[in-house]
């Protein structure tokens, strides 16, 4: 995983181990887009962490999916904490990859066997996907990841 040198201080950035842990643990992640005209937006998405990707389970017929066809590029956070010294979270950015049909209906694909598993039983503790007819696969490979974990201040 390419990755640039993440600038907050070392004193409070998650180990690998760490963030990979943080990530499977979370549920619901901000996904923020840009618009043509370069408005951002940002919404909650549920999504699964597969150790070197964010796979995003999103509506077709969202705005989100609609900028992404225009524009790949997107930042992505998954935070956590009430106080401020129990904040911490994790920020992932790059482009968005389509996987699998749009809408997806559970066509066999073999790159969405491991984030179908893990998705469905993280998100309805089921063993497999129950597709909808609305939904579709988004693939974020961070180029970017920064992180940080305020319990590490003191």
């Amino acid at each position: 995983m390419t990755t640039t040198a993440q600038r907050r201080g070392r004193r409070i950035m998650m180990t690998d181990e760490e963030r990979d842990t943080f990530l499977a643990e979370q549920r619901t992640c901000r996904v923020a887009t840009v618009s043509a005209d370069g408005r951002p937006h940002v919404g909650a998405l549920w999504y699964v962490w597969d150790g070197e990707s964010l796979w995003l389970y999103s509506i077709t017929r969202s705005r989100r999916w609609a900028q992404l066809t225009s524009d790949p590029r997107l930042a992505v956070v998954v935070d956590d904490g009430e106080e401020y010294g129990e904040l911490r979270g994790v920020e992932l950015s790059g482009s968005a990859v389509f996987v699998g049909e749009a809408p997806r209906t559970g066509e066999p694909c073999p790159e969405l066997d491991v984030p179908e598993r893990l998705f469905a039983a993280k998100n309805f503790g089921l063993d497999a996907m129950v597709h909808d007819g609305r939904h579709a696969w988004l693939r974020l490979t961070p180029e970017a990841i920064v992180s940080w974990d305020f319990r590490k201040i003191g």
